[in-house]
């Protein structure tokens, strides 16, 4: 008679009861779409899901002229068409050229698992930061793996930052991203027509509050053109727009002329009442809450404006407090709400070319905290 040793006899009996062995196995089962859009709480999780086409706005899914390999939408049918049963996925860039659909229109159809951060994506439910895809029920290989490897804060542009926190490391990074090309105001509208080009149709632009998309030929003053929105308001600082932070294309973004005077120069903060013309975003008579989906965004532009001028280029030291109503004080907020923002909204495909486009063709500075997120804790925790 063989003989059990006494885990082997309690796990035994825990199976023969159903405990042990169904417990491991829905421990290890991937999350089905719809459960993944029940529970968008930022935690870590496997989605398994058919591939149903590219998002390219909150409610649009394109299942064909894919303009892009940065993202793709799950479904539990693979001929679902709603959105509203659709996950969105983000694709980081180690993955594109393998599960990106303008590079691999074949995926469509096709049932995989997607490990990433249930998190909205396009203010849709999603699934961020992924770290890990495979055709589903098999294993990602080793070297899809260790592709998700976050990149070395000692990349030769950020060097002089390497192994620093705190104050010393916004000194440093204030040294690498000062060295940029100043444009002039007017150079800012062309920049803008490419920075903020719409992935989905190369004549136009997305507005940064209201999401739209608009013609690149309507940048001007009037009521249905866009104009240029300084996101550290110009008039916090008093640098109006003079070339260095009044020209600083990190920081500025095309919006509705309505809306842009509506902003104003308010802070940010949660809470007020939607706004008439672009009603995801809030605003109250101190501060102006922007949608979802741009939160994090807006915090990495301030963060930006507040590291890269210090007062010793002849601007003034432009810093972060956790007030509204700053005025002319070259201070803006509110510091608490954005450091959440900037959570809730990691940085994006879109957010992410933009500040490529702006190192390669215009500045030649780049903005630390959409490269490196984990820098943002770092200095202001």
């Amino acid at each position: 008679m063989a003989r059990w040793s006494p885990l082997a006899l309690v796990i035994g009996l825990l199976a023969a009861v159903g405990l042990y062995g169904s417990t491991a196995a829905s421990a290890a089962a991937p999350l089905t779409v719809a459960q993944a859009i029940s529970k968008q709480d930022g935690t870590s999780a496997t989605v398994r899901g058919y591939v149903v086409g590219q998002p390219t706005a909150t409610t649009t899914v394109v299942r064909s002229n894919y303009p892009s390999d940065y993202a793709l939408a799950l479904a539990d049918s693979a001929s679902q068409t709603s959105t509203s049963s659709m996950v969105y996925v983000q694709i980081p860039s180690a993955f594109r050229a393998s599960w990106g659909l303008r590079t691999n229109p074949s995926l469509l159809g096709k049932q995989i698992d997607v490990t990433g951060s249930l998190s909205a994506y396009f203010s849709h439910a999603g699934l961020t930061s992924s770290t890990a895809f495979a055709f589903a029920g098999t294993t990602p290989t080793p070297t899809t793996a260790t592709s998700t490897t976050a990149p070395s804060a000692c990349e030769s542009y950020y060097t002089a930052a390497c192994g620093k926190s705190g104050p010393a490391l916004k000194t440093a990074l204030n040294g690498i991203i000062r060295n940029q090309t100043k444009l002039s105001y007017d150079a800012v509208w062309d920049a803008l027509k490419a920075t903020d080009q719409d992935p989905s149709n190369s004549n136009n632009v997305i507005l940064l509050y209201s999401g739209t998309s608009r013609s690149k030929s309507l940048n001007g003053g009037g009521s249905e053109n866009w104009n240029r929105e300084h996101v550290w308001a110009k008039s916090h600082g008093d640098f109006g727009t003079a070339t260095g932070p009044g020209t600083d294309i990190h920081h500025l973004r095309p919006e509705d002329v309505d809306v842009n005077a509506d902003r104003g120069n308010l802070d940010f903060d949660n809470g007020g009442t939607p706004n008439t013309e672009a009603p995801s975003n809030r605003a109250d008579a101190d501060s102006w809450e922007p949608r979802a989906a741009v939160k994090g965004d807006v915090a990495r532009m301030l963060f930006y404006m507040a590291v890269r001028y210090e007062g010793t280029d002849g601007f003034a030291n432009l810093e972060l407090n956790n007030s509204v109503n700053n005025g002319t004080a070259p201070y803006h907020g509110k510091l608490s709400v954005l450091l959440q923002w900037h959570q809730q909204d990691p940085p994006d495909a879109f957010e992410k070319r933009r500040n490529q486009l702006i190192y390669d063709s215009y500045q030649h500075n780049r903005n630390p905290f959409i490269d490196h997120p984990e820098w943002v804790a770092s200095i202001w925790s």
